[in-house]
């Protein structure tokens, strides 16, 4: 995907989320949701599939989310399954998060690690990028099983 059409959803959910006054939520739930579909080839694939009738791939969309997520998530994230762009949402969710950043004058963080980190390790973290880069840093945390101890940030 182009980066200006990435850009182009992205401004788009930011502009609903932030008039829906769920901005922190919409965004690191889409965020969530891009990594799955970053890491699961079949679920890109299923996601983007133009043969595949759109009743279905919002069904996934539905089944895969449900209640789990805010209206306006699954909304947003509808909207992009509809417009055919399912497996960009990866893209789309990275710039949202700069974008999100961007209105807070923040920087972004992307964090693997093995386990969930709580909200005080979360926040040590940025606190330390913060210092080692001289940015206000947010952190965003990506579970990945392959890191074997400790962080990885980029």
């Amino acid at each position: 995907m182009t980066e200006s059409r990435a850009s182009g959803y992205a401004t788009a959910i930011l502009a609903i989320a932030q008039a829906e006054g769920a901005l922190d939520r919409v965004e690191d739930e889409v965020f969530q949701v891009g990594r799955a579909v970053e890491a699961s080839p079949d679920l890109r694939q299923t996601l983007s599939d133009p043969r595949l009738p759109l009743e279905r791939r919002q069904a996934l969309v539905n089944d895969l989310l449900g209640n789990r997520v805010a209206p306006v998530t699954m909304n947003a994230i509808s909207m992009v399954v509809a417009a055919g762009r399912g497996g960009d949402l990866p893209d789309i969710a990275d710039e949202l998060v700069s974008q999100a950043a961007a209105t807070r004058e923040r920087a972004v963080a992307e964090v693997r690690s093995a386990v969930p980190l709580d909200e005080a390790t979360r926040q040590r973290l940025a606190e330390s990028l913060g210092r080692a880069t001289k940015r206000n840093v947010e952190v965003r945390v990506v579970v990945d099983p392959a890191v074997i101890g400790g962080v990885a940030a980029t």
